[in-house]
């Protein structure tokens, strides 16, 4: 009788303790931690540059203070798509490529482990984008795909059409670059990796968006390695930064076509570390940052819809040196190892980037 009242008193008290810490959703760290870089002209690329000045500007990207990078990507921001599809040359392009762009400053980050890719377009290029689309867009993306195996590097399509983009021609260009450079989930072919951006949420860049969304960024038919929600117009709040990144995840149902859900593993939230005016937290002082406060966010967000596992891939910074002729950047004295760097190392970013979850 005795054994049955302690029974039934373990049976209750079980009911109303709170349920184990597991069933919440486990954090999972950034696989991704880059950052857009702008050289020295505003993203224009437009000289050659020795490794030795370019290291005197950008050291914090490699060392964070103790020898580890504080970044394990780096996107090179940008290409101009028609220069690019015309294989121009003139006084910033070889070969359609901007002439700071050399194997020398992609191997400046390579050897330490950090991944390069190079952004095609930024918002400067959204009329060379449809230019270049109408053009030849298969051409366009074959051409991408020959820089990506001359360099060694992957691809970002940087498409900022918010009207009427040319979906057929980004397909056609996008088939192209896959036919030399076929989709590859280990992620150790680093030509293979072909990414998008997108806006920091889903009402913006609608029509890019609801395309890559619904063929490109399938967990279950992969074209598309992932997406970048790119920076709103200003550096957002805590709260509306995760808001932006939720609407991803759920997708918008009420749009007329709807926007599908994205898989939290498909895309990383984009963050400011330059300003016009001031150094900010995200570069300078982790403890302060929206890395930090938004981490718990990133790391666990569950799929609603699309994937299966939770956590953002990451977080892209924008942007590495001088994105602006105005404004501070992040060359000395304004540089970022106390926040991106710090993060990094709070984080445990991975170096190099490990193969990317897939679904």
């Amino acid at each position: 009788m005795r054994h049955r009242v302690l029974g039934v008193l373990v049976l209750l008290l079980g009911l109303l303790l709170p349920l184990p810490a597991t069933t919440a959703h486990a954090a999972t760290g950034p696989q991704i931690y880059g950052a857009w870089h702008c050289s020295d002209d505003a993203c224009t690329w437009g000289r050659v540059r020795t490794v030795a000045e370019f290291d005197a500007m950008n050291h914090w990207l490699v060392d964070r203070g103790d020898g580890r990078p504080s970044v394990n990507l780096v996107v090179l921001s940008f290409v101009e798509p028609q220069k690019l599809l015309r294989k121009t040359n003139d006084a910033t392009t070889v070969d359609g490529v901007p002439r700071g762009m050399t194997p020398e400053i992609v191997d400046y980050f390579t050897s330490r482990g950090i991944r390069v890719m190079l952004s095609i377009g930024g918002i400067t290029y959204t009329d060379e984008w449809d230019a270049a689309l109408a053009e030849d867009a298969t051409r366009l993306g074959l051409n991408a795909a020959d820089l990506a195996t001359r360099l060694g590097v992957g691809i970002e399509i940087d498409y900022e059409q918010n009207t009427g983009p040319n979906l057929v021609g980004l397909q056609a260009f996008i088939d192209a670059y896959r036919s030399r450079h076929p989709y590859d989930a280990t992620g150790a072919d680093h030509t293979a990796r072909l990414t998008i951006d997108t806006a920091a949420g889903d009402r913006w860049l609608i029509g890019i968006n609801r395309k890559a969304t619904a063929d490109w960024l399938r967990t279950d038919t992969p074209v598309l390695d992932y997406a970048n929600a790119m920076v709103p117009a200003r550096q957002p709040s805590t709260t509306s930064a995760i808001a932006n990144w939720q609407e991803h995840v759920d997708g918008k149902p009420t749009y007329a076509p709807p926007v599908p859900p994205l898989a939290p593993a498909k895309f990383t939230g984009g963050l400011y570390i330059s300003d016009q005016t001031k150094s900010l937290p995200e570069c300078t002082a982790f403890a302060n940052s929206l890395q930090k406060s938004t981490g718990p966010f990133t790391q666990s967000v569950a799929p609603n819809g699309a994937g299966t596992t939770s956590g953002m891939l990451g977080y892209m910074f924008w942007a590495a040196e001088r994105p602006s002729t105005r404004g501070t950047g992040t060359q000395p004295p304004n540089t970022c190892e106390g926040g991106v760097g710090a993060g990094a190392t709070a984080y445990s970013v991975p170096l190099p980037m490990p193969p990317l979850r897939q679904s």
